[in-house]
């Protein structure tokens, strides 16, 4: 049977929940196989949680390849994610609340570590309906052989760290790399953990009862609701304006349109978001 990626697209703010988000196995038997859970994946943003059991994990295979003009973050809900690149031979941890981002043209597999599953939060920008993605992939050449060490540091460590670092396709992203902003008049915390030219990525905090300004990106959004509750008001709409988000729940803005994050429960609340191609918020 062959693969037929599922692309949920929508034209209207739409609210997805958790218990209906598309759902595929991506993967072969040479590539190896992961469970997506796919919330929006259009031409300028796709956002997926995917799951590899204990001792699982992905490479990729001639039909599966993963090497893409687009930039990646890979969000550690739960569990410890590897990646390495088989390209260069580097390797990264992330542990549960870390993430690992990489930008165009950089090959990438993933595994799990220790006895937990891990579940990745996925942001890619732009989309696989640009091309930008598996069509993109076929038109480089199949990397057939797959470093999965650094050789070129050995006797060199830590001395040469620093070099290293600078050197590196990959960089985990921790708490303590997020850019911080204090946005709109009751000082809503923002924390970016990626901005690009192509995408920005980040969380959005909301005390008990506070809300944030109306605004509007220059780009498309979805968040996801990491913790607690939230709701997103969409003032100028025709249709439904409030929409409820629970625990991982999802939520599809159109490109400029109007809408405020607002905490209706007596608990803080934290949602991922990813807008592009360009944020900067018009509150």
């Amino acid at each position: 049977m062959s693969y037929r990626p599922v692309r949920p697209t929508f034209d209207v703010p739409t609210l997805i929940r958790r218990e209906q988000v598309a759902l595929q196995l991506w993967g072969d038997d040479e590539s190896g196989e992961v469970a997506d859970a796919i919330y929006v994946s259009n031409e300028k943003i796709h956002l997926m949680v995917f799951t590899m059991p204990p001792g699982g994990g992905f490479t990729h295979s001639s039909d599966f390849r993963t090497v893409f003009d687009a930039d990646e973050l890979y969000y550690v809900l739960g569990g410890e994610l590897v990646m390495s690149n088989p390209e260069t031979g580097e390797v990264h941890v992330a542990s549960t609340g870390e993430a690992v981002f990489f930008r165009a043209d950089t090959w990438h597999h993933g595994f799990t570590r220790g006895e937990e599953p891990a579940r990745i939060l996925e942001f890619i920008a732009p989309g696989p309906l640009s091309g930008n993605t598996q069509a993109y992939a076929r038109t480089k050449p199949l990397l057939t052989e797959h470093k999965t060490a650094p050789e070129q540091w050995l006797g060199r460590w830590p001395t040469d760290r620093e070099t290293a670092r600078a050197a590196a396709t990959m960089e985990v992203v921790g708490e303590r790399d997020v850019l911080w902003r204090l946005e709109g008049n009751e000082r809503v915390l923002v924390g970016i953990r990626v901005s690009t030219e192509r995408v920005t990525i980040g969380t959005i905090h909301l005390r008990p009862g506070q809300r944030s300004d109306i605004q509007t990106h220059p780009g498309d959004e979805c968040v996801f609701m990491l913790e607690g509750e939230a709701g997103i008001r969409m003032p100028e709409s025709d249709g439904q304006s409030w929409f409820e988000l629970r625990p991982e729940d999802g939520m599809y803005i159109p490109e400029d349109v109007p809408h405020r994050y607002q905490s209706f429960s007596g608990r803080p609340a934290t949602l991922f978001f990813i807008v592009a191609p360009s944020y900067v918020p018009t509150m």
